[in-house]
């Protein structure tokens, strides 16, 4: 192992991973929630998974509709009950997880956290979403400190997870950074969707989600994952079609939009070389040029 975190596979060996996607539509049920999602865990392992990745915050409804003190109460701490769940999942599967918990880190502060459990059950690691959005719906400014975990890639025994969240989708350089820390997946649990009455920008807003995550497989040469949310919650439609990209923007699986799914996909991470040394975009990059990225704007 070195010392980013990454694993170290032989150049051009194979080395095929099977990712699990579970993607689900969420009700006022708690327990529902999750024992729909630990059913989807044992489906993928049963497909063959060797990683299964969960959506953003799977255990509840969307929290962040609404500023609503009352929805706190649905946080709990890492290590805490849902992560044990995910843990003793892990461990009868023998898969590595990736899950998504409203974090109550303290009185008053908490976190939308992304947990990597490794397949022995461990806590492999946590990453904090650095990007909170405040929008109509998505309120997550309300409920959410921005995370102090930095961009990172947690290292296990089937690959180097490189865990981000939902908005952080939008933003190239956390992809480049989580790709820098030594990530050969990125993983983004995610809760987006079309809001009743902008019917006429849906598609462009779905093209949009998609092409970016498409971009950041081409330009920083990983796999990205992403697990959405399907489903209507309220005035919001969850547009699902979860996805993986390949290292060459090569589109491996999709899911529907508008039902529940369970994805297995083979990703052969000896792509992730192949990609970099034909699309060298690591090696021309010009450090020394873009100390303008730490200024809020240009001059």
């Amino acid at each position: 192992m070195n010392p980013t975190g990454a694993l170290s596979p032989q150049a051009g060996q194979s080395r095929v991973v099977r990712m699990g996607l579970v993607q689900s539509a969420c009700t006022a049920d708690r327990e529902a929630n999750v024992r729909q999602a630990l059913a989807g865990i044992a489906e993928a392992a049963a497909a063959g998974a060797e990683l299964v990745c969960l959506q953003e915050l799977f255990a509840g409804e969307y929290p962040c509709q609404a500023e609503d003190h009352a929805r706190f109460e649905e946080a709990e701490s890492v290590p805490g009950p849902l992560t044990q769940q995910l843990s003793v999942a892990a461990r009868q599967h023998g898969v590595v997880l990736v899950g998504s918990v409203f974090e109550r880190r303290a009185h008053g502060l908490f976190h939308n956290t992304a947990v990597v459990l490794e397949a022995d059950g461990q806590l492999a690691g946590t990453y904090r979403k650095m990007h909170i959005p405040d929008d109509p719906h998505y309120y997550e400014k309300f409920f959410f400190t921005p995370g102090d975990t930095g961009f990172c890639s947690i290292a296990t025994s089937r690959l180097a997870v490189g865990p981000l969240v939902c908005w952080d989708q939008w933003y190239p350089e956390a992809a480049r950074l989580t790709a820098m820390a030594g990530a050969e997946t990125l993983f983004y649990p995610t809760a987006i969707g079309w809001l009743d009455g902008e019917e006429d920008l849906h598609a462009a807003q779905y093209e949009s989600w998609d092409t970016m995550l498409r971009s950041h497989a081409i330009a920083n040469g990983v796999f990205v994952v992403a697990v959405n949310r399907t489903g209507r919650e309220g005035p919001l439609r969850f547009w699902g079609a979860s996805v993986v990209y390949a290292p060459s923007g090569e589109l491996l699986a999709k899911a529907t939009h508008d039902q529940p799914q369970v994805i297995v996909v083979e990703c052969d991470l000896a792509r992730i070389e192949w990609s970099r040394t034909r699309w060298p975009f690591f090696r021309d990059r010009r450090i020394d040029a873009y100390g303008g990225l730490l200024s809020r704007w240009g001059q």
